[in-house]
Parts: C-alpha cells; sequence; structure tokens
C-alpha cells in the first residue's frame, strides 16, 4: 500500500492529465454518438422498412473486437485522440440508438391518436407526447452507453491515450502500483459518470413514470 501511496503522490501530475486525456476522449464520443443516434432512432420509427437493416448494421458494429476496430481505425485516422473517439463513437451508437426506436415505439398508439384528435401535428405530437414519455428510455440508453464507454476508453489507450496507458504500461513492466492506479481511476471515472448520468435520468423523467 505505501508503494501505491508514493506512486500515486509522485506521478499525481501523469494521472491527472490521463484522466482528463480519458474523460475528454469518453464524453467527446458519447456526446457525438447521442448527436447521431437520437435522431437516427426517431426517423426509424416513421420508415419501418428499413429499421432492421439499420440497427443490424450498427449491431454488426458492435460486434467487432475493440482492439480490431481501433487498429482499424489507424490507416484511416492515423494515431491520436480523433481514431480513439470515433472508434468509440461507433461503439456508443447502439445503446443509444436501440433505446430511442424502443422509447418511442413504445408510447402507448392511444395517447398518440387522442392527440391527433385534438389537433397537433407529427412535430407537435413528437415533442409532446412521445419524446416526454420516451425521456427516461432514451436517456438510459445515454447512461449504458456512457459507462460502456468510459470501459472502452481503456483500451483505446494504444492509440489515443488515456488511463488505458497505466493498466498496459503497468501489465508489461510488472508494475502493480501503475496497474492499480489506472484500474481505480477508470473505475472511479465510471462510478462518478454512472451517479451523474443516473441523476440526469431521475431529473429528466416526468414525476408520473417514476
Amino acid at each position: 500500500m505505501n508503494e501505491f501511496i508514493q506512486f500515486v503522490s509522485e506521478r499525481r501530475e501523469q494521472l491527472l492529465s490521463l484522466l482528463w486525456q480519458h474523460t475528454y476522449i469518453s464524453v467527446l464520443a458519447v456526446a457525438a454518438g447521442f448527436l447521431i443516434a437520437v435522431p437516427l432512432g426517431i426517423l426509424l420509427t416513421r420508415t419501418e422498412k428499413i429499421n432492421r437493416y439499420v440497427i443490424g448494421f450498427v449491431n454488426i458494429l458492435q460486434t467487432i473486437p475493440s482492439l480490431a476496430l481501433l487498429g482499424l481505425m489507424i490507416p484511416l485516422l492515423g494515431i491520436g485522440a480523433v481514431p480513439a473517439i470515433a472508434a468509440l463513437f461507433l461503439y456508443s451508437l447502439l445503446p443509444m440508438l436501440r433505446n430511442t426506436y424502443t422509447g418511442i415505439r413504445e408510447v402507448d398508439p392511444a395517447l398518440k391518436e387522442a392527440a391527433r384528435g385534438m389537433g397537433m401535428t407529427g412535430w407537435q405530437i413528437l415533442f409532446k407526447v412521445e419524446l416526454p414519455l420516451a425521456l427516461s428510455i432514451i436517456l438510459g440508453g445515454f447512461r449504458t452507453a456512457t459507462i460502456y464507454t468510459i470501459s472502452w476508453a481503456t483500451l483505446a489507450a494504444v492509440i489515443g491515450g488515456g488511463l488505458g496507458y497505466l493498466v498496459f504500461t503497468g501489465l508489461g513492466v510488472a508494475n502493480d502500483s501503475m496497474l492499480l492506479a489506472g484500474a481505480l481511476a477508470t473505475a472511479m471515472l465510471a462510478t462518478i459518470a454512472d451517479f451523474v448520468t443516473r441523476k440526469i435520468q431521475a431529473i429528466c423523467t416526468p414525476k408520473g413514470l417514476r
């Protein structure tokens, strides 16, 4: 334990730098995924003929091994944060896309019919009925994607930096303190992200649906 405390004390600046890299890589990947997955999920509820193909394609992306996908990014985007964000962005799509599609599809058709009977347009039904009722499920996908992305970002260290550097280097040189520092910092970041996204989900969920 003393060795671990001494390691953290001596490498404090490096730890903070890697923690910052890990955080912004994860946040940018999830934010980009959210901006694409939610509108796409809404669009798929309006174009039933193609939803199975789109969701199936995103499913295939999810099955590509993490290291293989990161390796594919190197010839396309080189080394650094950009290819790491691009790979993590692809992985973050599926939970948010599937939850958006499912959440809107599960809105009671009678409520939509009643809204239509009141004279609401399609956009009004979407923003005043469907999205508010599906928001909790959509944010559930966002929460899942955020936590998974922080975990997967550990592997992204091979091309883009982040806390995975400590994990891989610690394994390579048999430095338990370095390995433990990387693993604990990643777990701490995932726990904080879980807490924050859970709060956001609770705040955004209508009281009647909690």
